[in-house]
């Protein structure tokens, strides 16, 4: 008898524990990981709409591409907000993830800047691009160039062109590749680097004031567009549906036209 009591008490503190644990998928409270610009600075003014609506909005800043995804994966964020699919498409591959896109939110053109060589004209030969060192970004980097007639690249390689695709070099440049978040400290080093828009805005680089060439809008806004990541079975949450709707609100809308002055361009 005494046995039973025990192992019944031993069963009800484990239920207990384990509900008290336990998060509601649609409590009030929404962890998002985010880069700290533009990402974290636009969910800053989602907070104040969620806020308006009984939602608790906690931002995760992250400095790299690579945390925010794991840490989403592992159950610890309720979504990120800093990659386009193409990003989240290689990161699923190669680490048998299941994050999918719940919206895209906005568009940060790429855009080649001036290290050593101050103008595209002066580009001389062998001169040293850097270039971001992940597979969907390198090969966007690599597009920009092909567009400004520097190199040309195989056309089957498409978004997962790397520098072994390059099938013309006429002024034979040399393409580093190196980490995202490092590309504007590489610019004294290399004559010209291709940066991503988040970190050429933490750099203090406007794409569309500094930028020596840009991607054109169109086509890569459609492609690149930034996300909101969510695991897949989080993509029916009552409360980031909610997230959603903030970060596409006329609000957050001007608020990245004002601040960023077309260095991000919101996605309808």
């Amino acid at each position: 008898m005494k046995r039973t009591v025990i192992l019944t008490l031993a069963a009800i503190l484990t239920l207990s524990l384990f509900v008290g644990c336990s998060k509601p998928a649609d409590d009030k409270k929404i962890v998002v990981g985010a880069t700290p610009t533009p990402h974290a600075e636009i969910l800053e003014v989602a907070k104040k709409i969620l806020a308006k609506k009984g939602y608790d909005l906690e931002i995760k800043e992250f400095t790299d591409y690579v945390q925010p995804n794991l840490t989403l994966d592992s159950g610890d964020l309720d979504a990120n907000y800093f990659q386009h699919k193409p990003y989240l498409d290689d990161f699923n591959k190669e680490n048998k993830a299941n994050l999918v896109s719940l919206a895209a939110i906005h568009y940060e053109p790429f855009g080649i800047y001036a290290g050593k060589t101050k103008s595209l004209a002066d580009l001389p030969n062998h001169a040293q691009i850097a270039v971001p060192n992940d597979a969907s970004n390198e090969a966007r980097a690599l597009i920009l160039l092909e567009s400004q007639g520097l190199i040309k690249l195989d056309p089957d390689a498409g978004l997962k062109a790397t520098a072994k695709d390059i099938t013309e070099n006429p002024r034979k440049i040399v393409v580093k590749e190196i980490e995202a978040a490092q590309l504007p400290r590489s610019l004294s080093d290399v004559d010209m680097a291709v940066i991503n828009g988040n970190y050429a805005l933490q750099a203090d680089l406007n794409p569309t004031k500094d930028a020596l060439a840009l991607e054109k809008e169109n086509s890569p806004m459609e492609t690149f567009a930034n996300i909101l990541a969510v695991r897949r079975e989080d993509k029916d949450s009552k409360k980031l549906k909610a997230l959603v709707e903030a970060l596409k609100s006329e609000e957050v809308k001007k608020f990245m036209k004002d601040k960023y002055q077309g260095a991000v361009v919101p996605v309808d």
